[in-house]
């Protein structure tokens, strides 16, 4: 088969067949394409989309790319959750050990930053000593021996799309209904989970910007689930504003250990409680949402689960130290407020320009071999629905760049409006899709 009749006939909007997107998927995979030859070819999908039928091609070449995991040995039963990210989402960082000290066991594999969104593997890489790259062997026997392992994606498990995942960062491809639910699936269908539950974000800080858009894509992402036989429940969530007051990678965790102590941001516990309520009822220990909430309120007072967090992050050598006192995980050299010049109400918050901000000032990767700055980052001191006073701090800039400082500044000043309005609180939680 021939690469360059396969970019044509996307380029032209014609469907490519199941054969020529193995063949792509094999090839590209296997280094016998090049990166700029991919490119051309997920651009055109990027632009012109797939057909359903594409689309499942492609989720199961990516998925049989490598090796698969088999998860029954820990569990008839295994309940996976998978965002489609978002600004400040440090949720599977929250809500997995949470779910795991309920005595559900937890196996997520999870990825690094993809544009103007964090990922949660980076996040976690934050912690001194802590290992996401492990073998399956290991992630298999993490979960038995303590119920929960996060890591990040392995070199055999679906490596087609963490190559393709890590080109799509880098040639702004990552808004893409078709790429992302192939995406996500693929590693769900390879790791071997038989329950899943989605956190589909919607608004400015997602790459689905509308309620309509997160309904497509949970439409394609439960049409693979249903093909590949994994039980899948869609949660819409708002990411119009940031979620909780952290954006950046050290920051989120210091945010994550704080939460885990049941002192948690409310937009990030709505969240928390809505996918877990799902999960708990997924894997049959509850069909009660509110039940299952008063659970994961239990688990939070008691402190179990966050002793579940130090038992994950022990198991995969990261040192505690650094959770017990958190100072230690340190502080960018430049902590620059950000000025209202008005008196007012925060009426809105561009999410968006805040993640893109953030990466800016260090926190993420322009070109996919970047380096992250795991001290840079954001903090917001107002939110939605908040009063500001002219002169107060609307948040913070965290940077080890110097010259990021100015036009990172300037540039925050724009992502906040303020009206002299009264402002709704915004549902957090927008629809959920069974």
């Amino acid at each position: 088969m021939d690469i360059k009749s396969i970019i044509g006939k996307k380029r032209e909007n014609k469907e490519i067949s199941k054969e020529e997107i193995e063949y792509f998927v094999k090839a590209y995979t296997e280094g016998e394409i090049p990166d700029y030859q991919a490119a051309a070819l997920i651009m055109a999908i990027c632009i012109n989309g797939m057909t359903e039928q594409e689309i499942l091609d492609l989720t199961v070449a990516m998925a049989n790319s490598g090796n698969k995991v088999d998860l029954s040995e820990i569990d008839d039963i295994v309940v996976d959750k998978h965002s489609t990210g978002g600004v400040g989402d440090k949720v599977t960082i929250v809500l997995m050990p949470i779910i795991a000290s309920l005595g559900i066991p937890v196996a997520k594999m999870s990825g690094r930053g993809l544009g103007f969104t964090g990922g949660t593997v980076d996040k976690l890489e934050a912690i001194p000593g802590y290992r996401t790259n492990v073998s399956v062997e290991e992630f298999v026997e993490n979960v038995k021996n303590v119920g929960i392992s996060l890591i990040g994606q392995t070199e055999n498990i679906a490596p087609a799309d963490k190559k393709i995942y890590a080109l799509r960062d880098a040639i702004n491809c990552t808004k893409s209904i078709p790429l992302i639910a192939s995406s996500i699936m693929s590693k769900k269908i390879a790791l071997g989970a038989n329950k899943l539950v989605l956190d589909i974000t919607v608004g400015n800080g997602a790459f689905m910007k509308t309620k309509q858009e997160a309904e497509r894509l949970a439409k394609c992402m439960k049409l693979i689930g249903q093909k590949a036989g994994i039980e899948t429940v869609c949660v819409l969530t708002n990411m119009e504003e940031p979620l909780g007051i952290n954006v950046g990678n050290t920051l989120e965790i210091k945010e994550a250990i704080e939460a885990l102590k049941n002192n948690m941001q409310e937009d990030l516990r709505e969240v928390v409680y809505a996918l877990g309520a799902q999960m708990i009822k997924l894997a049959g220990r509850g069909e009660d949402v509110n039940q299952n909430i008063a659970m994961m309120e239990e688990t939070l007072q008691s402190g179990k689960a966050y002793q579940k967090f130090l038992e994950l992050i022990t198991n995969q050598d990261g040192d505690i130290s650094f959770l017990h006192d958190t100072q230690k995980l340190g502080e960018a050299k430049y902590v620059i407020p950000v000025l209202s010049e008005k008196d007012g109400v925060v009426e809105q918050i561009d999410a968006e320009l805040v993640g893109s901000i953030s990466v800016y000032v260090g926190a993420g990767r322009v070109k996919k071999e970047d380096e992250i700055d795991m001290l840079a980052g954001i903090v917001l001191n107002k939110k939605r629905g908040q009063e500001v006073k002219t002169g107060e701090p609307l948040a913070y800039v965290h940077t080890n760049d110097e010259s990021k400082v100015k036009g990172a500044v300037e540039n925050l000043k724009q992502a906040f409006k303020i009206t002299d309005k009264k402002v709704k609180k915004a549902s957090t939680v927008l629809g959920i899709i069974k």
